[in-house]
């Protein structure tokens, strides 16, 4: 017999956006539902940056004062658990738990998050989060000035080489074999200085996830301390396109300005709905979805 529980609003993920979601909510007063399986898509990364107060903290230390702050406030809970699935409509939601739980809920926000895809490359999995990043707004400070390299190609390749050329001028941009970049931005690349090898990758050398360099499928080695790679990712839960959410070409859940999905009651916050993936912008996207939820409850919508 599966364990019954009602609340005003369920929030799948308890990690900077669910979280943020569910202190808003709770000092609304709102009966609040945290579901978390526990594996945070930064949990490898080893400090958090660019989020005022907290830089240079852990990812785990932050959500880890995070959710102390949260549960706080008496009508905010917090299972460890899985969602599986979720039948109903607006108002009237039911969520299944792969423990066996079934919770009725008015709303939903979905703070799921996306799983990084990793290149079948010797050392990258290892390194991601760690020298091998994403986001120099998060990374780049801890190694500028220092020999960096991109992963990518085509047209997106001089737009990335500019970005990345303002926190060091020792930058190359690996395309992984045949080059499809333009000549026009090849030019406009090499006016800044940065070389573009299309030597097909073997694996990255590392020590504990930090780069010492690549090694090409030729046998040569590069030294390189940081590589910048956008790499594919699916969504980390597939029921927000099972309900019939709107996904954009992109993959992400689509939004609107006030965190609803395309379904009446289903909202989404944080990296599932947005390449901008920084702590702070999830943190407020959480806050924002939390309180157009309270609008909507008291509004009896």
């Amino acid at each position: 017999m599966k364990k019954e529980t009602h609340h005003d609003a369920v929030i799948i993920g308890g990690s900077y956006a669910g979280l943020s979601a569910a202190m808003a909510l709770g000092r609304a007063i709102r009966n609040v539902l945290i579901i978390d399986n526990g594996k945070p898509c930064n949990r490898q990364t080893p400090h958090s940056h660019n989020f005022l107060t907290q830089d240079g903290n852990t990812p785990t230390g932050i959500a880890s004062i995070g959710k102390s702050q949260v549960l706080n406030y008496p009508t905010v809970s917090f299972i460890t658990d899985e969602a599986n699935m979720v039948n109903g409509e607006n108002n009237l939601f039911q969520v299944y738990t792969t423990s066996g739980r079934l919770v009725y809920t008015k709303k939903i926000i979905f703070a799921t998050g996306i799983t990084d895809t990793m290149p079948d490359i010797k050392g990258f999995s290892e390194c991601w989060g760690k020298s091998v990043i994403h986001c120099p707004y998060c990374h780049g400070y801890e190694f500028k000035g220092q020999s960096t390299g991109i992963l990518i190609n085509g047209e997106k390749a001089y737009e990335m080489g500019r970005l990345i050329h303002n926190w060091t001028d020792q930058l190359t941009i690996f395309t992984n074999g045949e080059s499809t970049i333009s000549d026009e931005h090849r030019q406009q690349l090499a006016t800044m200085k940065i070389s573009i090898d299309e030597r097909p990758f073997q694996s990255l050398t590392h020590k504990e996830g930090y780069l010492d360099g690549i090694i090409f499928s030729n046998g040569d080695h590069v030294e390189i301390k940081a590589l910048y790679a956008r790499i594919p990712f699916e969504q980390h839960c597939a029921i927000p396109q099972e309900l019939g959410c709107a996904m954009t070409d992109a993959g992400y859940i689509q939004v609107d300005d006030f965190q609803k999905t395309t379904i009446p009651g289903i909202y989404a916050a944080g990296d599932n709905t947005t390449m901008l993936r920084a702590v702070s912008l999830a943190v407020a996207a959480g806050s924002k979805a939390a309180s157009v939820v309270n609008h909507e409850l008291c509004a009896g919508h």
